[in-house]
């Protein structure tokens, strides 16, 4: 699984009830329809604890490894460490009882016009640095100029953005070079700001800092925490900043409750899980069905000392698939890449290795209502015909659906249909190895990067040799994994794409043909269709919701005809296993999952019944 620390891509679409374009009214939050649901001067947002009491340890779980505290080259050189998000603030923050709702952070409100042709920032006069400095103007456009010189995603991303100014003491202005895209303004409001003065000083050893390049240096930050200490690629500590500039403003009110955040580092995913069942763990997100269902089958968990908990996603869909690298020509043929989907034995996985627990997405936003299902009808099948000549004829006729592979003759079935295509596409069986007509053979190397994924690998693997396919599993370490899949150096990988309750812009870099030959983009397919693309500008540039949910859908139809991957399981709950010292609000945002660790405290009373207080 491609693993990054960039912050999240996926943006909400701005829909606001119509002003003159020259008032540009400066806005406290903004909303998907109407009005945001927090008005101005709202006290705390309404799943918080606004008494939730400071203090205790949180030992947190990572998996590999980390050698750099740059943000900026994320993407590009090194293993940024995971909890650097907990030092920087961005521009404007989110709401989790709110499918797409932001309000002002380091800005106390933002303006745009009509057109959505730019959007202007005013920041808070309070905000500080960690050294006492305040963030300024030069620091937003530092930031965004930096990230989009150095991070290939960044520069994808802010490609519609011409210019950064600065046009007051306190505000800043983004112009845009196109009008209509009204994600826009909210993509800048997730700007992570960087200190100028700081990247542009010198250390302490009297090297000068470049932001160009990775460093272990402990790096300076505005947000509610600071790094405390670190063990290169073992672990860091992040301790609560006690004088922090943000503490009491609304957004942040009942969050940020820890003392101290550590995150301890592991090689390997058993022994990360042992680490939390002897306690040097305090909280994980379990992704092992086997684990869940049989891994916490412990004292702690049966004196209630471990607790379990499911929170269900409901802002979130999911395709974890597969990744077939049309960058090889192999792979280009659709025929092939369905026949890799027939033989995928699904059912079988998910009752001898998943315990029944998985679902297998049928859908690139799979568990919203922005899934394509049935024949299109309405406002999708209209969009869908302004540009029949360029998509699959398929999509107006036949419903997609995964193969089903749930019995011994539906296997027989499914591989002769496999069989069939292959042989459609030039690829024979000759001496038990599927070769074409220039005697080269059909491989297919299954790239993976845990010791665990082989045993769901191994039977893909018997499934595709029955056909001939001459096929490998490769298992790498965590740092050899993501720098073949931003080098697209991969014949099958696992990708994973999140989808919010509201696509745009985020869609051209997972499937916009730019972004094909991008290294280190999120297109891991190499898809590069004009169909494709004529469906990701017609999600962008929709004017209301209905338009956006009809061009969604009509995208996840046409990316689901092509097979452009082979779906793999997903579940529509996150799993988390705690020992028992902290505690939630009653009532938990819809849209936030487990929110953990930014919404808990630590509990006291727990922990003295549990043992070992934090």
């Amino acid at each position: 699984m491609i693993r990054t620390l960039l912050p999240s891509l996926l943006a909400a679409c701005l829909v606001f009830t119509p002003v003159a374009a020259q008032e540009a009214p400066w806005r406290h939050g903004s909303a998907l329809l109407d009005e945001p649901k927090y008005p101005q001067g709202f006290s705390h947002f309404d799943y918080v604890n606004p008494n939730a009491p400071k203090g205790g340890l949180v030992r947190l779980g990572a998996l590999g490894t980390f050698d750099s505290f740059n943000i900026v080259v994320a993407g590009v050189k090194g293993s940024p460490e995971q909890g650097l998000g907990l030092i920087y603030e961005t521009l404007t923050t989110s709401a989790l009882d709110e499918a797409n709702a932001s309000y002002g952070l380091l800005a106390e409100s933002f303006s745009y016009p009509e057109d959505y042709s730019s959007v202007s920032f005013r920041l808070r006069p309070e905000a500080r640095w960690h050294d006492g400095k305040p963030v300024t103007t030069d620091d937003v456009i530092f930031s965004f100029e930096s990230l989009k010189a150095n991070s290939p995603t960044y520069a994808f991303y802010y490609a519609n953005v011409s210019k950064a100014e600065k046009v007051g003491e306190r505000e800043v202005k983004f112009t845009f070079d196109e009008k209509g895209n009204r994600e826009l303004p909210q993509i800048m409001g997730q700007l992570m700001v960087l200190p100028k003065h700081w990247w542009e000083g010198t250390a302490p050893d009297g090297r000068k800092r470049d932001v160009t390049q990775t460093t272990l240096e402990p790096p300076l930050g505005s947000g509610p925490y600071r790094l405390k200490s670190f063990d290169t690629g073992r672990n860091a500590s992040y301790e609560r900043v006690k004088d922090y500039w943000g503490e009491k403003i609304n957004v942040n009110v009942g969050q940020n409750n820890f003392d101290e955040i550590r995150y301890e580092y592991y090689r390997d995913a058993t022994v990360l899980l042992e680490a939390f069942k002897s306690d040097r763990l305090d909280f994980r997100t379990e992704n092992s069905a086997r684990n869940w269902a049989a891994g916490y089958d412990f004292p702690a968990r049966q004196e209630g000392r471990v607790i379990l908990e499911e929170f269900p996603f409901r802002a979130t869909g999911v395709m974890q698939a597969f990744v077939l690298n049309m960058r090889r020509d192999k792979f280009k043929d659709q025929r092939v890449r369905r026949a890799f989907n027939l033989a995928f034995p699904f059912e079988e996985l998910n009752k001898t290795i998943f315990y029944g627990l998985y679902e297998r997405p049928s859908s690139y936003f799979y568990g919203l209502d922005l899934a394509s299902s049935g024949l299109p009808e309405g406002q999708e099948l209209k969009i869908l015909e302004s540009i029949r000549d360029k998509i699959p004829a398929s999509v107006f006729t036949t419903p997609y659906k995964n193969p089903i592979n749930d019995s011994p003759e539906t296997v027989r079935n499914n591989l002769r249909e496999a069989d069939r295509l292959l042989k459609e596409a030039g690829w024979e069986v000759k001496n038990g190895r599927r070769v074409n007509a220039k005697g080269e053979v059909l491989s297919a190397e299954l790239l993976s990067s845990s010791p665990n994924e082989e045993r769901v690998f191994l039977p893909y693997k018997a499934s595709l040799d029955r056909l001939g396919i001459a096929t490998t599993v490769r298992t790498v370490d965590d740092v050899q994994y993501t720098n073949r899949a931003r080098a697209f150096d991969f014949d099958v990988a696992t990708g994973l794409w999140p989808q919010s309750l509201s696509p745009g812009n985020e869609q051209r870099e997972f499937w916009g043909s730019q972004a094909a030959t991008r290294e280190g983009s999120r297109n891991l397919p190499g898809i590069a269709d004009p169909g494709i693309d004529a469906l990701i500008d017609k999600i962008i540039f929709a004017k209301d919701r209905n338009d956006l949910v009809a061009a969604t859908k009509a995208l996840d139809r046409v990316l689901l005809a092509h097979d452009y991957v082979v779906p793999q399981w997903t579940s529509l709950k996150q799993r988390t296993a705690r020992w028992n010292r902290y505690s939630h609000p009653e009532a938990m945002p819809r849209y936030g999952g487990a929110a953990f660790p930014t919404i808990w405290w630590y509990d006291e009373a727990k922990a003295a019944k549990t043992g070992a207080p934090r």
